[in-house]
């Protein structure tokens, strides 16, 4: 039971820490940051965009975002490829220690197994050297103590199942939004590359 509590304040604190990160460090408008973004660069600011991008340079989207405007007069596939490489780099991040709740669910879990079955041989034991009208009072209780284990893991395990479950999505869902944030900067960089092709050619 002490080994499952050391778990169970390790997982705690795993949770604690992620889900601060994913809720709180991670909350940005991103849709309301790309916007600044390319609204810098219809204005021909490419220094204001690079400036927007270095203002949220704590979440991955800016980072990602500056990879792929220092690409800007590149062709669209190496701005597509400067920003992936970013995206490989900065993703990780974002699903960091979320495994490790899944992993602390099934040790607690057989912990308590383990726990249950050590409780049964013990009380086993304890009732095959005792009296003979004391058998079935030592039996109960020993195994009523041998199932507090179990419990207790599973107590445990299911709120990191749980925990996992929720941070996971969140995980998920900032990865697909920033991937969508900066095939939209790649969009965009690529139709004002070919709208100053056609005004060149039109002049």
């Amino acid at each position: 039971m002490f080994v499952i509590l050391g778990v169970s304040i390790i997982a705690l604190a795993i949770f604690v820490e992620r889900a601060s990160f994913l809720f709180f460090r991670m909350n940005l408008n991103m849709d309301k940051a790309l916007k600044k973004v390319l609204f810098s660069l219809e204005k021909n600011n490419f220094k204001g965009a690079l400036e927007e991008c270095s203002k949220i340079s704590k979440h991955p989207l800016g980072n990602i975002l500056k990879a792929g405007l220092l690409r800007a007069d590149r062709k669209d596939k190496e701005i597509e490829r400067a920003m992936e490489e970013k995206i490989v780099s900065e993703i990780p991040r974002v699903k960091a220690r979320v495994n490790l709740l899944t992993l602390f669910a099934n040790i607690a879990t057989l912990l308590g197994l383990l726990g249950t079955i050590m409780g049964l041989i013990t009380a086993f034991q304890s009732v095959s050297s005792a009296d003979e009208a004391l058998k079935q009072e030592i039996l109960a209780k020993g195994i009523s103590m041998a199932m507090l284990t179990t419990a207790g893991g599973l107590l445990v395990a299911i709120p990191c199942l749980g925990g996992y479950y929720l941070l996971n999505n969140r995980g998920d869902f900032l990865v697909d939004k920033i991937e969508e944030k900066a095939l939209g900067l790649a969009n965009a960089l690529s139709a004002m590359k070919e709208k100053r092709a056609t005004n060149g050619q039109a002049r």
